[in-house]
């Protein structure tokens, strides 16, 4: 088996497993005959990273390169080992509680680790809340 048989093999069982979606055909066009809408292609864009390790920057998104599993597997095979090289980006992370709904289905947002210091003070020092992902509301009522 070629090294593009074995990355559609695997891309097959990613919209299976993760998109809930039978190709017909390695070069079946995915947005012409509506398997894919713009929420699956984002769910796409994010198993891509994880199963094959590499990112695909906003500005970079073909549509051309993800059309059939064909193309996705020539983007795949050509970006191998690109995501390895990059620094890890600090992004939030989902966990799920089972704290007033069935187990699985609550998500809560947790930030990676900030400083000691709250938001409204480091906003107070000029610190870009932007950046850290952590917001301070005014205090409700008067005081």
């Amino acid at each position: 088996m070629s090294d593009a048989n074995a990355i559609i093999d695997r891309l097959h069982a990613v919209f299976v497993e993760s998109l809930h979606i039978q190709v017909p055909a390695a070069d079946t066009d995915l947005f012409e005959t509506g398997l894919v809408d713009s929420l699956q292609l984002v769910e796409l864009l994010l198993q891509l990273e994880r199963q094959f390790g590499f990112r695909i920057a906003i500005q970079d998104i073909d549509l051309d390169n993800l059309r059939t599993l064909d193309r996705i597997a020539r983007l795949v095979a050509a970006n191998a080992g690109a995501g390895a090289a990059d620094e890890p980006m600090a992004r939030p992370s989902f966990r799920t509680t089972g704290q007033g709904a069935a187990e699985g289905q609550q998500s809560v947002l947790e930030h990676p680790p900030q400083s000691e210091k709250s938001g409204s003070e480091r906003v107070k020092e000029g610190g870009d809340e932007s950046r850290s992902g952590i917001w301070s509301a005014p205090a409700l009522g008067g005081g």
